[in-house]
């Protein structure tokens, strides 16, 4: 979770021609698979993508991380650069220990389309419980490539592994029995 302090403001109102006060305030967001469900559900179109978002767009999502309760529409207006830069920064944030060195245990990739619906399917076939929908979405990405490589059979030897691996255990045999073979 993320603490975003929004510091107070005069903001001057182009339809009521007057100044307001913004007092400042403090959201508490979460980059989430729920977040994510609730602004594609709005866009009709996936978030995951390389493609830059607008500045409403990015707004809305912010709004869709946002675990604070009754924060007013304002509040969203007044995020400063900074605050954007830290809210960036923390969906960046992979939020685990865990790193995988293979090229193939990516869940990304491979030109599939990724929406909030096809990390549920993930979810699902590797039965990981709903409850993870809330984690950070870097850490739940984490949990399903962990899963999947965990989930899959041992690779079969080829030929000269198990050649060695044979010849290194009869060697090791041969010294513990102490004979010639």
């Amino acid at each position: 979770m993320l603490e975003i302090d929004i510091p107070k403001k005069e903001l001057w109102d182009t339809k009521t021609q007057q100044f307001i006060n913004f007092e400042g305030s403090t959201l508490r967001l979460e980059h989430s698979l729920v977040s994510l469900s609730k602004w594609e559900m709005k866009y009709k179109t996936p978030f995951l993508t390389k493609k830059e978002k607008s500045r409403e767009e990015t707004l809305y999502y912010i709004k869709c991380m946002t675990l604070t309760q009754n924060v007013k529409e304002i509040t969203y207006e007044c995020l400063t650069q900074d605050n954007i830069s830290d809210i960036n920064a923390y969906i960046s944030d992979p939020m685990t220990a865990t790193t995988i060195k293979s090229r193939q245990a990516s869940t990304r990739g491979h030109g599939e389309i990724v929406t909030a619906e096809i990390i549920y399917y993930w979810m699902t076939a590797l039965s990981i419980p709903f409850e993870c929908q809330k984690w950070h979405l870097n850490r739940l990405f984490m949990l399903i490539q962990v899963c999947s490589i965990k989930s899959q059979p041992p690779k079969k030897m080829n030929r000269r592994q198990a050649l060695s691996k044979n010849a290194a255990l009869n060697a090791a045999r041969k010294q513990k029995y102490n004979t010639r073979g």
